[in-house]
C-alpha cells in the first residue's frame, strides 16, 4: 500500500513536472503570420531583432521588416499593413503620426526612456581654437571657413535624410537661428556622411555634425577627448518638442561644452508602436513590448560591432544570441511574462 502511494506520488509529481515544462514552452503566437518593419537608420536594427527573436520563440511566425521612413510606417501601421516596429521617438515623432493614430495604433513600453539623445558636436580642437560653444559662432566668417569643405561659403554639418525626424528639427534650427547663410546641412545617407566626415577629421580636417544616442559615432569619436556637444543658441521648440521643453537642455552630459547644455533636441522615449488591433488579438506580443527593454551601453556596443563590419543578417543574429546569453533570466523572466498575459 505504501508502496503503491509512493508510485502514484512520483506519477503525479512527475506529471506536474511535464505540465511546469509544457507551460513555459507554450508558443500563444502559433500558428499567426507577424508583419514588422524597421527604420532606416541602421542603430536601430538590433532591437528590431531581438524582438522579432522575441516573437518567434513565442511561437510567431515574423516576416522580414519591411525598412520604412517615418510617415510612411505610421500611415501602414494605422492602416494595418504592418503590425509594429521598435523604432518610435517621442515626443520627435508626434508631427509625423497620422490624425487617426491614436484611434488605430499605440505606443508600449520603453525600449529606452529618455534614451534617445539628440544634439551637435564639433571637434574638440577646432571648438577650443575658434572657441565655438553654439551653433550661433557658425555665423562668425572663420568659424563658416574652417567648416567649409566644398567651397560655398558656408560650414558644413553632416545632418538628417529626409523623412527622419530630426530632418526637420534641423531645418527648424536654420530658420528660427538664422542659420541658412551661415550653415549646409548635408542631407545625404547618414552612414555615407559620417564616414565622409570621419575620413576628413583622421586627416586633420574638422568635423561638425548631428547625432544621437544611441549611436557607433561617439563611440568611435568620444565627446569630451575627440568632439563637444554645443549649445542651441536659445531653447526655441517645435511643436511636438514643446510638450517636453524640459528635456532639451541636459545636465551631466561628459563632454558637452556647458552645463547644463542646451542641446535643442528633445531627449526622446524610444518605444515599440504596434496596430491596436493586432496587439488586442495577441496579448502575448503586446506583453512582449511591454517588458521589453535595453540599456543603451549594450546597444552602443552593438552598433559599434555594425559600424566596424559586423553588419550582415546574420552578424546581427549572432550578435541577438550573445545578448541573450549575457542576458538569459531576464529574457526567459519576459517571455514568461507573455506567455502568462496569453492564458
Amino acid at each position: 500500500m505504501i508502496l503503491k502511494k509512493v508510485v502514484i506520488g512520483a506519477a503525479l509529481a512527475a506529471m506536474t513536472m511535464t505540465g511546469a515544462v509544457l507551460a513555459d514552452n507554450h508558443q500563444p503566437g502559433e500558428g499567426v503570420t507577424v508583419k514588422p518593419a524597421r527604420a532606416t537608420w541602421d542603430t536601430g536594427f538590433f532591437q528590431e531583432a531581438l524582438v522579432a527573436r522575441g516573437l518567434e520563440t513565442l511561437g510567431y511566425d515574423v516576416e522580414k521588416p519591411k525598412t520604412l521612413v517615418n510617415p510612411i510606417f505610421y500611415k501602414t501601421v494605422t492602416l494595418g499593413d504592418i503590425d509594429y516596429w521598435t523604432n518610435g521617438w517621442f515626443p520627435m515623432h508626434n508631427d509625423q503620426l497620422p490624425n487617426n493614430f491614436d484611434e488605430k495604433a499605440e505606443k508600449i513600453g520603453y525600449v529606452m526612456k529618455a534614451g534617445g539623445l539628440g544634439g551637435y558636436l564639433v571637434s574638440k580642437k577646432d571648438a577650443d581654437k575658434y572657441n565655438i560653444t553654439s551653433l550661433e559662432d557658425f555665423k562668425r566668417p572663420e568659424v563658416k571657413k574652417a567648416f567649409d569643405t566644398n567651397g560655398d561659403g558656408k560650414a558644413d554639418l553632416t545632418a538628417c535624410p529626409p523623412g527622419w525626424g530630426c530632418e526637420k528639427i534641423i531645418t527648424h534650427h536654420m530658420d528660427v537661428y538664422g542659420l541658412k547663410d551661415s550653415i549646409n546641412p548635408v542631407q545625404a545617407s547618414y552612414a555615407a556622411g559620417m564616414a565622409s566626415a570621419m575620413a576628413g577629421y583622421k586627416n586633420g580636417g574638422p568635423i561638425f555634425f548631428y547625432t544621437w544616442a544611441p549611436n557607433w559615432t561617439i563611440f568611435k569619436l568620444k565627446p569630451g577627448k575627440d568632439v563637444v556637444w554645443i549649445n542651441v543658441p536659445e531653447i526655441n521648440p517645435t511643436k511636438a518638442q514643446s510638450v517636453a521643453v524640459e528635456r532639451m537642455t541636459i545636465s551631466g552630459l561628459e563632454g558637452a561644452v556647458s552645463d547644463p547644455v542646451k542641446l535643442g533636441f528633445v531627449a526622446s522615449d524610444i518605444q515599440i508602436v504596434a496596430n491596436k488591433k493586432f496587439t488586442k488579438q495577441n496579448p502575448a506580443a503586446r506583453k512582449f513590448f511591454e517588458v521589453f527593454t535595453l540599456q543603451l551601453a549594450d546597444v552602443n556596443e552593438q552598433n559599434t560591432r555594425m559600424n566596424d563590419g559586423e553588419k550582415s543578417a546574420q552578424d546581427i543574429q549572432g550578435h541577438v544570441d550573445e545578448w541573450i546569453a549575457k542576458n538569459q533570466d531576464t529574457w526567459n523572466g519576459w517571455l514568461t511574462e507573455a506567455r502568462n498575459a496569453a492564458k
